[in-house]
């Protein structure tokens, strides 16, 4: 069995995200940093519109990451 490529792992992180999550997750998931893919799509949104659409696609479709360590201790508190 082949090993899942970085867009077949593709959550939404939930260690570094500012809105939804989606950034963060592509940062994590592929070799491009968090920071570069909020560029993006503040940039296309800017030129085009595009950003915040697919920004909004990505949020809803894009599964939610697995909770840290941190959340679960927190929640058995």
């Amino acid at each position: 069995m082949q090993e899942k490529n970085w867009l077949q792992r593709l959550t939404k992180s939930q260690d570094d995200k500012w809105i939804g999550g989606v950034c963060g997750g592509l940062g994590e998931h592929s070799p491009v940093p968090a920071w570069f893919w909020r560029f993006l799509f503040s940039f296309l949104f800017l030129l085009y519109g595009a950003g915040l659409f697919l920004y909004i696609l990505l949020w809803i479709f894009v599964p939610r990451g697995a909770d840290t360590r941190e959340d679960i201790d927190r929640g058995a508190g």
